[in-house]
This record gives C-alpha cells, sequence and structure tokens, in this order.
C-alpha cells in the first residue's frame, strides 16, 4: 500500500486543504487513537501545537477523534516538538501529537505523533494508520458511555523548561552573557527566553510576538538575518535562532556570522569526545552533512555515519548503533542522553555550556574545520515527476562524473515541499556553482 497521507516528518500540507484539513484531522485522531488504544488503562494522548491560525482547527479536530475513540486529551498549547516528545513519556501518555509545520510558512500545517516511548513513529505503525484512514473509520468508535474527557494541562511549558535547565552542567552559568534569541515567533516564543534568563543570561528577545501569521516571517533559523543584525546592533555574545516548532536552531557569534548545524556538531561533539562523553564511535550526520564535518571526525578517528535527510533517520540510525549525537546542518541536532528528538534549546545549551566552560568567545569556537564549499538550491515544481526525466537523469550522471572521488552531488525531492533539492560540494567553488546552476535549469525545464 502506497503512503497518501504520512511524508517524511508526519502529514504536512496547505492548512484547510487536503490533506490539512479538520476531517482528515479528525479522523487521524480516531486512526491513530484506536492503534494506540491497547489494554484496560485509561488511555490519554497530550497534544501540543506551535502558534499558527490553523492550530485552532486541527487541534480541535483530533481532540474530537481521539474522545470518539475513547482517549482522554490533554492539551498542551504552544510548546516545542520535544516538549511533546518529553511529555508522552513524563505522563505516561500513550501518543504524543505535535501540530505545527516546522520551518514552513503559517498557511501550511502538519501533524507530527510521538509513541508511548517519546519517538516518533516507526513506518509500521505509520502504514498501520494509513490502512485505518483508507478503511470505514466509523467503525472505531467506541461506546457512549466510553468516550474520552479534553482537558488543557496548566504548567506544561513550566515542565519542559526544567527539563531543558537539567540539561545544562550544575556548575555552569550564564551570568555575564548577553544572547539574542529569536523564537520565531513560533512555539519556543515563551520558554526560550525565559530558561535563558532563569540560567543568569542576559536576553535579548525577537521573534516572540506570534500573531498566529508571522511564524518564521523574516526571523528564525531559515531567515538569520534578523538575529545577526540583532546580535550586532546589540553587542551580544552570540544569537540563537529557532524554528517555528523550535526543534532546530542555529546560531550567530559576536560578528555576526552563522554557525551551523554541522559546525555546532563538531564543536559539541569534540567536546563530549574530550570528556568521554561521545558514544558510538562518532556521530550521525545526513546526506548533506558537510565533507569538513566528515574530515573533522576521520582525523579524530571518530565516524561520520551518513542516513537519509530526517532528523527521524538519524535518530533511527543512533539507536540502532549505539551512537548519542546525531543532526543535520539545518540545526536539527539530537543528544540522546536528554532526548528523544531534535532539540533547539536542548543544543543550544550545550553550545553555551562548550563556551562557558572554555572561557573563549563564539567567533573563536564556531569555526571547528573549515567547510568544502558547497552549495545547495532549490526548484519548485507543480506535478509529475521531473527527476525521471531522461533529459534530467544524463545532466545528473555528467555532473557526478565531474565532481569525481572528491566531490559530492545531492538530489532529491523535498519530503515536506513541492521542490527538488540540488546539493553539490567541491572544492572547487565555482565548478559548485557552474554544475548546480546547470542542473537548476535543466530541472526547471523538466518540470515545466
Amino acid at each position: 500500500m502506497s503512503r497518501q497521507y504520512f511524508g517524511t516528518d508526519g502529514i504536512r500540507g496547505k492548512a484547510n486543504v487536503e490533506p490539512m484539513t479538520a476531517d482528515v484531522a479528525l479522523k487521524v485522531g480516531m486512526a491513530a487513537g484506536a492503534y494506540f488504544r491497547d489494554g484496560d488503562h485509561a488511555h490519554r494522548v497530550v497534544i501540543g501545537k506551535d502558534t499558527r491560525l490553523s492550530c485552532y482547527m486541527i487541534e480541535n479536530a483530533m481532540a474530537a477523534g481521539f474522545v470518539s475513540v475513547g482517549m482522554d486529551v490533554h492539551l498542551l498549547g504552544p510548546i516545542p516538538t520535544p516538549g511533546v516528545a518529553r511529555l508522552v513519556r513524563s505522563m505516561r501518555a500513550d501518543l504524543g501529537v505535535m501540530i505545527s509545520a516546522s520551518h514552513n510558512p503559517f498557511h501550511d500545517n502538519g501533524i507530527k505523533l510521538f509513541g508511548p516511548d517519546g519517538y516518533k513513529l516507526s513506518d509500521t505503525a505509520e502504514m498501520a494508520i494509513e490502512t485505518s484512514l483508507a478503511s470505514d473509520i466509523t467503525e472505531l468508535r467506541t461506546e457512549s458511555s466510553d468516550l474520552g474527557r479534553v482537558r488543557r494541562l496548566q504548567g506544561a511549558i513550566g515542565r519542559y523548561s526544567e527539563f531543558c535547565k537539567s540539561s545544562y552542567p550544575r556548575h555552569l552559568r550564564l551570568d555575564g552573557l548577553k544572547i539574542v534569541v529569536d523564537a520565531a515567533n513560533g512555539a519556543g516564543y515563551r520558554v526560550a527566553p525565559e530558561a535563558l534568563w532563569e540560567l543568569g543570561a542576559e536576553v535579548i528577545p525577537i521573534g516572540v510576538e506570534p500573531n498566529g501569521t508571522n511564524i518564521n516571517r523574516d526571523c528564525g533559523s531559515t531567515a538569520p538575518q534578523t538575529m545577526q543584525e540583532a546580535v550586532c546592533v546589540h553587542g551580544a555574545h552570540l544569537g540563537i535562532a529557532l524554528d517555528g516548532d523550535a526543534d532546530r536552531v542555529i546560531v550567530s557569534d559576536e560578528n555576526g556570522e552563522i554557525v551551523d548545524g554541522d559546525q555546532i556538531m563538531a564543536l559539541v561533539g569534540g567536546w563530549m569526545l574530550e570528556r568521554g562523553e561521545l558514544r558510538g564511535g562518532g556521530m550521525v550526520g545526513t546526506v548533506m552533512s558537510n565533507l569538513g564535518l566528515q574530515r573533522f571526525m576521520e582525523a579524530r578517528g571518530q565516524l561520520l555515519e551518513r542516513t537519509k535527510v530526517g532528523d527521524r533517520h538519524v535518530v533511527e540510525c543512533m539507536r540502532q548503533r549505539g551512537f548519542n549525537m546525531g543532526g543535520e546542518q539545518s540545526g536539527h541536532i539530537i543528544f540522546s542522553d536528554h532526548s528523544t528528538t531534535g532539540d533547539g534549546l536542548i543544543a543550544a545549551l550545550q553550545v553555551l555550556a562548550v563556551l562557558v566552560e572554555r572561557g573563549q568567545p563564539m567567533s573563536e569556537l564556531g569555526r571547528q574545520f573549515e567547510p568544502v564549499p558547497q552549495l545547495l538550491k532549490n526548484v519548485r515544481f507543480k506535478g509529475g515527476a521531473p527527476l525521471d526525466d531522461d533529459a534530467v537523469k544524463a545532466a545528473l550522471a555528467g555532473a557526478e562524473e565531474r565532481l569525481g572521488k572528491d566531490g559530492r552531488l545531492v538530489v532529491r525531492k523535498s519530503g515536506t515541499e513541492p521542490l527538488i533539492r540540488i546539493m553539490a560540494e567541491h572544492g572547487d567553488a565555482d565548478l559548485v556553482n557552474t554544475i548546480v546552476a546547470e542542473l537548476e535549469e535543466t530541472i526547471q525545464l523538466a518540470a515545466g
């Protein structure tokens, strides 16, 4: 059976358009609730969301679906995705839901599901839910006497905040540090500035005035210029930019220079290695991780294991191979000693721990390796399969031959947007630029 709803990170689409409608959300609630309703205990699901206007619609529809199959619903309100993952386990819930489209603009939304262990669902679970959605969903309804209830959980953000702060070394403080925090007008708009202030920092908050339609707009990790400028204007020691659901982070040094996920992994991973805390013989990255990071790890006798793009794939590899750190260039960083999924705030706190302990400015710490010239371009398409076009296939083969063994080419369809992503890297930056431009043109022609 082919997938109709689930992509690389749950279900995602334009709000109020299939599959992101109230009707589909209700059915997903019923199907997922029935799948995880096992045993005679009182069943519960926790639902978190970001700050998109459409979250109200999807939250209420999913709650109705869960109640109709006999699950009690605990509404968490706006909370980062990793907060949902954490509360599923700490509250002994059967299922967790995060309503968010992450870094996408406000008009998109999505549904991410977490099992009782706090991890995103397996392919098996997702396919079982897909099967239910394709059948007569009304058969899942429970008896009137067994309907669930809906409650709003007070203090969810406080629980998550205390958990995040516990990941920061107890003997360290953030006193004397001025930090710009850009919360992308998203799920971390309250918890991130407050947690850093409570640890002693002077916080300059931006992107903390969500209105339902300004999430990720000219702010956050996908538009870090706002943070970079604020760092320079306020003379801050560094800046931290989250995305809409706060599961990723990008850092700026005191000069406004970006420190991406690869450099963060090298910095914190190297620190953990020195302390004997890095397990598995290295760390896990993706096919998009820079060759410079791979060479950084190899120089230290460590591996960079690569997976497909998506923090879910990174986590799966970490669990299978015994790694306790992994992540993506985009800023999804997973520390399995603390969390089951990417957590922007926890990742930021690990960076701050290195900075405080070493007593060096971020500009000296944020360039752990010299990145190999790399270029990423996106080509939008309306339908069809541009990568199956014969001209595109020929162009890809030719590009790989020109890059040779000293370079890499990754061309893939996005799992969350109608985009073809083109990434090339090689020591010759001019060659990289030429190849990406040629492929972009060829794919645009095939995409119509």
